[in-house]
Formats: structure tokens, sequence, C-alpha cells
């Protein structure tokens, strides 16, 4: 198995129980939480997939499904263990990201694109199975009003196009950008820092 496919099982594995938390807190049965665990791991890798023209892999390769349904038995049964994890949900889903973002960039890097275009490839891989999560659950979608989220995915993705131009080992570039992302994700969250918002205005009569 390539080192690809293992970051992005492990993808899928963050993300589905990212997913079960999720559809717990809103109450689900046991097919609603499979239906989110299943939407939010794999809702931003077909997308990328279908953009680039590229076979979904899920579609063929079982072992996604497996990890898929086997991840979301386990967060079911040990919930209570999940639940003793600090903001537990926001831990799978930064792991999640990391993962995926690298994913992304190598996915698109095998089809000839340009690094910027990875590095959005890359981003949309990480984020948009938790829009589709977020939307599904009746909430605004993360990326679009709370801490720093695609932009730590777009710092991963500088990382990694940064290494890579030295004579540095690819594992070492993976594993430097997947960790930067989640460390720029969990530092703006501990120190609150967040992009600029746009307020509503009011119309005066």
């Amino acid at each position: 198995m390539e080192i690809i496919q293992i970051l992005d099982i492990l993808g899928v594995i963050a993300f589905s129980i990212s997913g079960v938390l999720a559809a717990m807190k809103k109450g689900m049965d046991i097919f609603g939480i499979h239906i989110i665990a299943f939407v939010t791991s794999v809702g931003g890798g077909t997308l990328r997939d279908i953009l680039i023209q590229s076979e979904v892999i899920w579609l063929r390769d079982m072992t996604y499904i497996y990890a898929i349904v086997a991840t979301t038995i386990f967060a079911i049964i040990f919930r209570k263990k999940l639940n003793y994890l600090r903001k537990s949900l926001f831990l799978f889903d930064t792991i999640g990201i990391g993962l995926y973002t690298v994913v992304g960039i190598e996915k698109g890097i095998s089809v000839g694109l340009e690094p910027s275009i990875c590095i959005l490839l890359g981003t949309m891989s990480a984020c948009f199975g938790g829009v589709i999560r977020d939307i599904l659950c009746n909430e605004i979608p993360v990326i679009f009003h709370k801490e720093i989220y695609a932009t730590a995915c777009i710092f991963g993705g500088v990382i990694y196009f940064s290494l890579s131009y030295f004579n540095i080992p690819q594992i070492f570039v993976f594993i430097s950008a997947g960790t930067a992302v989640i460390i720029v994700r969990i530092s703006a969250v501990l120190f609150k820092i967040q992009l600029p918002k746009v307020y509503k205005t009011t119309n005066n009569p």
C-alpha cells in the first residue's frame, strides 16, 4: 500500500469519527450517523476526483467503505470514551484536514496541475467533506464563519511546495505539511485568531 493511500485512509478514519460525533450531537439514528460519517470522510475527495476527472477511488476499493463502517461502529460503541476528550470533534476534524490537504496536493501533482492549483485542490479535499457534514446537520459550515480553517490548509500547501524544492525525503515533506496544517489550526483556536469579518449593515429608515 502506497504512503498516499495510507494517508487517505487515515484521513477517512479521522473524518468518519468527526462525522459520527457531529451526527450524535444532533441526535440522529444509526442510519443518519452512517450517512454523515460517509459524506464527511469522502465528500471532499469525491468532489476533487470528479474535478480532475480521476477515478473515484472508494467506488472500486472497498477498503474505504470498510474503514468508514468499522470506524463508525467503533465511535458509536466508545462514544462515552470519546466524549472524555475535550473538543473531540475539533480534534478529529483537524487531523482530517491535515491528512487530506497532503492527499489532495499529491492528486493534483499526479495529473500535472500547477502548484497553486494543487494547493487549492488540497484545500478543497480537506474542507468540503466538513462543509457537507455541517449543511446536513443544519449548521453554518465552520469554514465560512469561525476560526482559521481553509487558511491552515493553504499554509500547509505552501510548506509542502517550499520543502519540495530541497532534497528532502518525501515522507518528511508529507509529515511537515500535514503537521503545519494541524499546528496552525490548533494555534488559531487557542489564541482566538480569526480572519476579519464583514458585518451585516443595517438600513436606517
